[in-house]
């Protein structure tokens, strides 16, 4: 996960043509399209603005889920979140990264695997409540207590903006626009980064050791 200078500025969004991409989505889409009454085989609304709210509303409750992972997806995102903690803490940042690189953007057809989305979905809900004051036992101002470890990073940008985000409780309401301005996978690496600080904080203010408490507190 280092760099040995700092991190560029983002580029400009890639734009990937994926053939069939529209129809996958318009059928992962089709259970919440139609509990606004719109069947996907036979569209059939009064206007397009009608259509258009409706996909948004669908849209969002369709990220809403895979940015929160529930059951044996959160167990999985929670232990990948968890031995890239520990491997940042001991200074492994090859291993670090070895373990975000090999997360894939969307689970497997047997759902036995963190996805891109679970971790980082995850990973900005912790720090929200973390940082915000909102848990039940982390240190009192431990924000301020927070700080990036020294050096260049793969997703320092982004894990700047999280912490101060993190700090309000808005990290996790900001995803659309940490995506949008630093890419999915700098806001991976950076709410990973800003996570790992975060335990490193915690686990000093109060003496316990990195492994323990990231398996405690990161669940």
């Amino acid at each position: 996960m280092r760099r040995r200078d700092p991190e560029p500025p983002p580029g400009m969004p890639e734009i990937e043509h994926r053939p069939g991409l529209a129809k996958q989505t318009l059928r992962e889409l089709a259970p919440l399209l139609a509990e606004e009454g719109i069947d996907v085989d036979n569209i059939d609304v009064p206007d397009l603005d009608t259509l258009q709210a409706a996909m948004n509303r669908a849209v969002e409750r369709h990220n809403m889920a895979r940015f929160t992972p529930i059951g044996e997806a959160r167990d999985y995102a929670v232990t990948t979140l968890r031995l890239v903690v520990e491997a940042v803490a001991e200074d492994n940042t090859a291993l670090a990264r070895a373990i975000l690189d090999s997360v894939p953007p969307e689970s497997p057809p047997d759902g036995k695997s963190a996805t891109v989305a679970g971790c980082t979905g995850v990973a900005l809900g912790l720090l929200d409540e973390w940082l915000s004051g909102n848990h039940p036992t982390t240190p009192t101002g431990l924000a301020q207590q927070t700080r990036l470890p020294a050096g260049h990073w793969i997703g320092e940008r982004a894990a700047t903006d999280i912490l101060v985000l993190a700090s309000k409780r808005r990290a996790f309401r900001s995803l659309h626009t940490l995506t949008v301005q630093q890419g999915g996978r700098h806001v991976l690496y950076g709410s990973a980064l800003a996570l790992a600080a975060a335990a490193r904080a915690w686990s000093r203010h109060t003496d316990t050791p990195i492994t323990e408490l990231a398996r405690a507190e990161i669940r």
